[in-house]
């Protein structure tokens, strides 16, 4: 599963086109058309990124990206402001407003799609649709391959997830309710001791090397070791 990506534009063709655009490269898109729906669907779900554009009904995409960085829930996430204002004042009055970025249309699919995964690199490395390597182990979320030492190693869907996600932030310690929003997401509801099952399945996938790649820190959680 790709990156959550949330789209609020009202415009039905660019809804078409971004929708095209987004899971052509692998991502998860959900389109809303007002400032409304794409508060009722982060309510629903907390996706990775947020696309607003400026212009929509009711509320405008600038106050609506105010408004998610006023929510504690939405503080944290990325925001990409889509419009067709390119004027200095406006660049300013989006990022001053906690936008991390501002495309000015008209664009190009490909550059929308560098810009998304540049500020996922930025603040969500987990979710950002790039190789990542840690030592001799590589995991390439465009074609959801991981291999250690040049070997292909099998690995479910879920243990994938948790192994991108702890590759994105080697030696840092996580405990199981920081990996169950993170990877599972904020909308399940889940036992936390869910987490030990698929560590427990992650190591067994990454054969003899599991126990030392995935560290367990007595009280605190797991992490990935850092070479």
């Amino acid at each position: 599963m790709g990156s959550r990506v949330l789209v609020v534009e009202d415009d039905p063709a660019i809804q078409a086109l971004l929708s095209f655009t987004l899971n052509k490269a692998g991502f998860e898109a959900t389109i809303v058309a007002s400032a409304e729906e794409g508060a009722a669907a982060a309510r629903d779900a907390l996706p990775d990124i947020v696309l607003i554009d400026w212009m929509l009904p009711k509320m405008s995409g600038i106050a609506f990206a105010r408004q998610l960085r006023r929510d504690a829930r939405c503080a944290g996430l990325p925001i990409i402001l889509i419009t067709a204002r390119g004027e200095e004042s406006d660049r300013v009055a989006g990022l001053e407003a906690g936008a991390d970025d501002y495309l000015v249309k008209p664009f190009s699919p490909r550059e929308l799609v560098a810009r998304i995964n540049a500020v996922l690199r930025r603040r969500a490395p987990h979710a950002a649709e790039t190789v990542l390597q840690t030592g001799a182990l590589c995991l390439d979320p465009a074609s959801h391959e991981v291999t250690l030492n040049g070997l292909r190693l099998d690995m479910a869907p879920t243990e994938f997830r948790l192994l991108r996600f702890l590759m994105a932030h080697p030696g840092r310690v996580f405990n199981r309710a920081q990996l169950l929003d993170k990877v599972w997401g904020d909308h399940v509801f889940i036992e936390e001791r869910t987490v030990d099952v698929h560590v427990r399945r992650l190591r067994q996938a990454l054969g003899e090397s599991g126990e030392s790649l995935i560290e367990t820190v007595r009280g605190a959680g797991y992490r990935l070791a850092a070479n």
